[in-house]
């Protein structure tokens, strides 16, 4: 405890906006492919990345970003056969997930939060009263893109300044409403069977830059960002893409969905969010 409180108070007077953006600049460089290659080599090797299901270029990645963006190989990530369930957004650890109760709060390790710090607007907050969260948290191994755990049609996306607090069992313990004061992204899917599905892109430390489908940006300019028209997504098509890692917290309105049926634990994107007993 000792330790982990120390570390915080380093984090708190670090540069940490600073470190962030040079780091994602040094990431972005060209690079010959022989140190790109080595890069790439002691990375996987440090985080066991799997590369066999990556999709690698001809010629080899030009950059660490380009690397750590990478695609999967078609079939690498199989959608659950039960087209109802709602699937995981991205590979990761489920760290948290419950419900949504009155006034938009919702529990995240005894810490309470709020559904309109994340989704930006008192209306849709509104809207996942009574709903589900859950909290996918993207290592450094983890394959770092994110998709639609739903289909339907993505027509309004809001971008939100913050800090870059490293979002780890430091930072949860630490900084208060950790996931609401952090740099985020929130995109609204609108969907048939589900209402509005929100998956919130939450940046962190040395994770500066978030990218978002439909909106042609090195990083998505904050403000409110409405679509027109909007475009359709599939369950499990790409949405955006974390340029480093972080976290993906999802909402879902009451009635909308079955319950969750996950536990803390591995998940990887596709996986129903509803349990064993869908996929």
């Amino acid at each position: 405890m000792i330790a982990t409180y120390a570390a915080a108070q380093i984090l708190r007077v670090l540069p940490r906006e600073r470190i962030t953006k040079a780091v994602g600049r040094l990431c972005d460089l060209p690079m010959p492919q022989a140190v790109t290659s080595a890069v790439v080599g002691i990375y996987a090797r440090a985080y066991r990345v799997d590369m066999a299901e990556a999709v690698t270029p001809d010629g080899g990645f030009t950059s660490f970003d380009a690397f750590f963006t990478r695609p999967l190989r078609d079939g690498a990530r199989p959608l659950c056969p039960d087209e109802g369930a709602l699937v995981s957004p991205a590979d990761g650890r489920i760290d948290s997930f419950g419900p949504v109760e009155r006034d938009g709060v919702f529990r995240v390790k005894g810490k309470d939060y709020s559904a309109l710090d994340l989704v930006g607007d008192a209306e849709d907050a509104r809207r996942y009263e009574g709903g589900q969260f859950a909290i996918v948290y993207l290592s450094p191994r983890d394959y770092h893109r994110v998709h639609a755990p739903a289909g339907g049609t993505i027509s309004l996306v809001r971008s939100f300044p913050g800090e870059y607090f490293p979002v780890n069992s430091v930072g949860e313990m630490h900084v208060p409403k950790l996931f609401s004061v952090n740099r985020r992204v929130s995109i609204c899917i609108d969907t048939e069977a589900h209402g509005r599905v929100t998956v919130v892109m939450v940046a962190a430390m040395i994770v500066g830059r978030i990218t978002v489908s439909g909106i042609e940006a090195r990083d998505v300019p904050f403000g409110e960002h409405r679509l027109e028209p909007g475009y359709a997504v599939k369950r499990g098509d790409e949405i955006g893409m974390f340029h480093l890692g972080s976290t993906a917290v999802i909402f879902v309105e009451q009635g909308k969905a079955r319950p969750w049926g996950i536990q803390g634990g591995p998940i990887r994107m596709g996986e129903s969010l509803h349990g064993a007993d869908s996929r």
